[in-house]
């Protein structure tokens, strides 16, 4: 497990005990996602630190609640995430405006991003700032037409003439993105380099896109 992804489910497990419910380990393994003994380890860790304790409460059952050392180690996860949370949002933005900057002018207004998301709305606003005004938003499971101002559309065939699609697909990107080239062969498809697509072909130079990120790493 790194680091990141321990400091993660540690918030999660203090923001799920802040109240000091009656829970079980179940109960937690449920609300946040994770394996039984992956909570298991978490408290065990989390009481050898003095940031949890447990007292016994009916039914063989535990009601874990945090220490004030616990609360404040919650604030200085929080905090660590939201810079963290500003950092990637800088870097996603960057890059996807980076992409609308090297597009041909002519092709611009012609751009399509594929997935909706967190992603789709940086690059909405990266869109923005760059004067791009964007064709649609491809999401397959979409049931509205509009989103952050954009037109959305289920499929790419629902568009005439799209110039190029760029990738917004937060879940499973390299998926998304061979399936885009298999359906789309002439189709350009724009992917920001920290998405780390294998085999990413945009036309752009490399610093735009990670052609092997194994190397680039």
């Amino acid at each position: 497990m790194t680091a990141k992804n321990n400091n993660s489910n540690s918030l999660e497990l203090l923001t799920a005990l802040e109240r000091g419910e009656v829970v079980t380990q179940n109960a937690l393994s449920k609300r946040l996602g994770v394996a039984v003994g992956l909570i298991n380890a978490l408290l065990r860790r989390a009481m050898q630190k003095g940031l949890v304790k447990a007292r016994q409460a009916p039914y063989k059952r535990y009601a874990y609640y945090l220490t004030p050392k616990g609360f404040a180690e919650k604030s200085r996860l929080v905090g660590e995430y939201l810079e963290s949370s500003l950092q990637f949002f800088r870097l996603a933005r960057q890059e996807y405006a980076e992409i609308f900057h090297r597009v041909e002018r002519d092709r611009q207004s012609r751009l399509v991003l594929y997935g909706d998301g967190e992603l789709a709305e940086i690059a909405v606003l990266a869109a923005s700032a760059e004067g791009v005004v964007l064709l649609a938003i491809v999401d397959p499971k979409a049931n509205l037409e509009k989103r952050h101002g954009v037109r959305v559309v289920n499929s790419l065939a629902e568009l005439e003439n799209p110039a190029g699609v760029i990738l917004t697909a937060a879940q499973r990107p390299q998926e998304v993105f061979d399936a885009l080239r298999a359906e789309h062969p002439v189709l350009p498809v724009y992917v920001p380099a920290f998405l780390r697509v294998l085999e990413a072909q945009a036309g752009l130079p490399d610093e735009t896109v990670i052609k092997n990120p194994e190397k680039a790493a």
